[in-house]
């Protein structure tokens, strides 16, 4: 079973779509849909910035084959954190 919602993947889907780093989102809005299961968890698991832009920069080299250096990942890795945070908020353990 998924940790998040639909919503929360569509909100995912709209961020990544947005920064768009190969350029095909508005003729494929599912193209980076294989990265949105491991970003949730990397997310959901507390992963920071830096982590999430090293996937987002491992993603568009290895699995999208982007020759050139990735395209703002520390911005739309703290975006992403930010998102997170501001829609997830860490529940209170005590």
């Amino acid at each position: 079973m998924k940790a998040w919602s639909t919503a929360t993947e569509n909100e995912l889907r709209q961020l990544i779509n947005e920064w768009d780093p190969i350029g095909v989102a508005d003729s494929v809005r599912d193209e980076y849909d294989c990265m949105l299961p491991p970003l949730l968890g990397r997310l959901r698991g507390g992963a920071g910035p830096t982590e999430i832009a090293e996937f987002l920069r491992h993603e568009m080299e290895d699995h999208f084959g982007l020759e050139s250096p990735c395209p703002q990942p520390d911005a739309v890795a703290a975006r992403l954190v930010t998102w997170w945070a501001a829609t997830h908020p860490a529940r209170d353990a005590s």
